[in-house]
């Protein structure tokens, strides 16, 4: 298939630049791959859509903050992007400079700390601090990363929504965005009702924020993430299998996550990375239904959920969704996607 294929536009007005008043009052649309029916609902629906049989699977990702200002040595100004903390002071970094950076030379990051550049790997490069651990600089210099569509600098609001209520495990450089719809709240009655709820992990990377450059779809390599899927997630999924019931993902990193641990069409528990890209033609072997956000032209999430959907319905339920005036993008509204096949 062409990327193009994948393109459509967008009113820039639909585009959320701030999350809702209260987390589960987004809106909700309710897609059945098998039939192409479409829903308005509202997120607070959730829970009578799912029953006791059913399993939930989060991210439990926590996001970093990657987002560092810096300067070269003779001045110049530098905007680091930390994809991903390889170690105590080692970090594998997005640069943004007027020209890039050679290896062996130093920028001073945050407050002054040094870096020294090591090298380049493909667009990244990896960084060694001198004079800091990554994590205590991330924290004490470091930015929320709002992706590059949100046009207002980040706030305390930021620092607090851009993040899932459960999130627990740093190293995301983006927020899984489907989970930032459920507070508290929701996930209790959810447990209450017999909703079996399991956690993975999978530390999105900055690859989320970047546009399929390919021409076609089967040329496109997607950046190495780190995940996990615990013996307990494999449990609640295997229990949910042999009730009757369905496997929710919340987000399509805990559809990747779980779909990468599958081990001769089985379920297993793995950690590791993935390069796992999810595009039409995909055969899924452990996800039925899929809450997500809406996704931006081109890019790799709109392939993974047409996967799941099909190409025709999420044509047909992103022309509905833009007719209605839902909201997009990471602060806008939800999809709850039952599985085409």
């Amino acid at each position: 298939m062409r990327v193009a294929e994948f393109d459509y536009a967008l009113p820039e007005e639909l585009i959320a630049q701030h999350p809702a008043p209260e987390r589960t009052r987004s809106r909700l649309l309710h897609l059945d791959g098998r039939t192409g029916a479409l829903e308005d609902l509202r997120f607070t629906d959730l829970p009578r859509l799912l029953g006791p049989r059913d399993a939930l699977v989060l991210n439990d990702t926590r996001v970093i903050k990657a987002r560092l200002a810096a300067r070269k040595s003779s001045g110049g100004r530098v905007e680091l992007f930390v994809e991903r903390v390889l170690g105590e002071r080692e970090v594998l970094a997005l640069i943004r400079a007027s020209h890039p950076p050679r290896q062996g030379s130093e920028l001073l990051v945050g407050d002054g700390v040094r870096a020294e550049v090591l090298e380049r790997e493909d667009d990244l490069y990896r960084l060694r601090f001198a004079d800091a651990s990554a994590a205590d600089l991330l924290e004490r210099c470091g930015e929320v990363p709002l992706p590059p569509y949100i046009n207002h600098a980040p706030g305390a609001d930021d620092a607090e929504r851009y993040q899932t209520v459960y999130a627990e495990r740093p190293g995301a450089v983006a927020a899984p965005t489907a989970g930032l719809h459920f507070d508290a709240a929701m996930l209790e009655r959810l447990a209450t009702q017999g909703v079996r709820i399991a956690r993975v992990t999978l530390h999105v990377g900055a690859g989320t924020f970047q546009p399929v450059r390919a021409e076609t779809v089967e040329a496109h390599r997607m950046h190495r993430e780190r995940f996990e899927v615990p013996q307990a997630a494999v449990d609640a999924v295997e229990g949910a299998r042999s009730a009757g019931g369905r496997v929710l993902a919340a987000g399509t990193t805990a559809l990747r996550a779980l779909e990468s641990a599958v081990r001769g069409g089985r379920l297993e528990a793995a950690a590791g990375e993935t390069d796992l890209f999810v595009y039409p033609g995909y055969a899924f072997g452990v996800v039925d239904r899929l809450l997500t956000n809406f996704h931006l032209p081109k890019s790799s999430l709109l392939m993974l959920v047409a996967a799941f959907a099909g190409y025709a319905n999420i044509r047909r339920a992103y022309a509905h969704a833009i007719e209605r005036r839902y909201r997009f993008f990471s602060y806008g509204d939800a999809m709850l996607i039952e599985r085409a096949t």
